[in-house]
């Protein structure tokens, strides 16, 4: 059974939290701390698959950032920051600090976090080097080179918007490597942040899922962008 902590000290973001981690994955253990020194007695005691925490808690502005530094002494585990300072400034800070990942609160929804906690839990679970990438099987996914065609998944349409398909296309041309947020900006014509590239992924991943349920060749990679890599299904 995965056990997750939630380290936020507002109880209803708290329990918001806690219940979207319960509707993504039913039977995690979750517990819940509201204050730096109970986070750090309990992450000495227990060991978490994944942790959701905030940086500022009650008076302590940078709390979480103490508490990202004692996981990271013990056993790093992954970290997912959800916080309302400002992504432009604390998201470099979280990744010097090897966080998972960074979501300015008000700007994410529930199918943003939920995308974000599952895949920090497939790479919790499964513990393999972010190196070990094989290229995916070459008929599974087929892209007309001029897009005049829809692309196509094992033979069936994937029903996408055009700058969804472009990213599709530029992460599917990249396979085996990481695609940036800021290289994935320029194939896209307005919304150019991390909050619309994950959307427009998100939608990718449904329009395949549509078609193969067990659908996971798009790895999220934490601070970075998003790579292309060989479906398990």
């Amino acid at each position: 059974m995965a056990k997750v902590a939630v380290i936020e000290d507002d109880v209803p973001t708290s329990n918001q939290l806690r219940g979207w981690i319960e509707a993504a994955r039913p039977g995690v253990e979750v517990h819940q701390w509201f204050n730096r020194d109970d986070a750090e007695g309990a992450i000495t005691r227990e060991i978490y698959d994944v942790v959701v925490l905030d940086i500022e808690l009650g008076r302590e502005r940078h709390a979480g950032v103490a508490i990202i530094n004692a996981i990271n002494k013990l056993r790093g585990t992954p970290v997912l920051v959800v916080s309302a300072m400002p992504a432009a400034i604390y998201r470099s800070i979280m990744k010097a600090l090897d966080a998972w990942d960074y979501l300015q609160k008000t700007t994410f929804d529930e199918a943003d976090f939920t995308e974000t906690f599952l895949g920090m839990l497939r790479a919790a679970r499964d513990a393999a080097p972010v190196t070990a990438v094989a290229a995916p099987v070459a008929s599974d996914l087929s892209i007309d080179p001029l897009r005049q065609a829809a692309p196509l998944w094992r033979g069936q349409r994937v029903n996408l918007p055009l700058t969804a398909q472009r990213i599709l296309s530029t992460l599917h041309q990249r396979r085996g490597e990481v695609v940036s947020y800021e290289e994935l900006y320029q194939v896209v014509k307005s919304g150019r942040n991390r909050d619309n590239i994950r959307k427009h992924v998100s939608a990718i991943r449904d329009a395949l899922r549509e078609i193969d349920p067990a659908f996971d060749g798009i790895e999220n990679v934490p601070m970075r962008g998003f790579r292309w890599v060989s479906p398990r299904g």
